[in-house]
């Protein structure tokens, strides 16, 4: 299935799986909708939105973990635990915003949910991030015409 070909819903739909932990790439289905003739701004709306909801399904598929499994499949001691989230809630609910970074975004949200940090920065920090990638990529582009 050829994503572009269904327009701004194909760019959602590809921004969405895109922030999830399925291996695909939205700026191509971007890039190709801009060149073919859509408003490259709205592309970044709507790209914004599908990679926005999909990285907060990530945060949400991490919430529904418990500390439990890692002590049990991991064998990581219940203090080690205690120690890391400590550390990562002094400034992981803003660490959010790197959750567009190919590779890493992913884990970083479903960390963020995993270790319960707060929604509301969560998806303030996530959508400003996902927003900046997506007007970095228009430019980098030459697609701001």
């Amino acid at each position: 299935m050829e994503l572009a070909a269904y327009g701004y819903f194909g760019l959602f739909l590809a921004s969405f799986l895109a922030a999830t932990v399925l291996p695909f790439s939205s700026e191509v289905v971007f890039t190709a909708l801009v060149f073919g003739g859509l408003d490259a701004w709205w592309c970044v709306f709507v790209a914004t939105l599908g990679n926005w909801l999909g990285g907060l399904t990530c945060y949400w598929l991490g919430h529904l973990g418990k500390m439990e499994w890692i002590e049990k499949w991991l064998r990581i001691k219940p203090e080690k635990i205690e120690r890391f989230n400590d550390k990562f809630h002094k400034y992981g609910d803003w660490l959010a915003f790197f959750s567009f970074l190919p590779g890493v975004g992913d884990v970083i949200a479903v960390a963020a949910g995993f270790l319960r940090c707060k929604l509301w920065i969560v998806a303030v920090s996530m959508l400003l991030g996902k927003f900046l990638r997506y007007v970095v990529w228009m430019y980098f582009q030459g697609l701001f015409i």
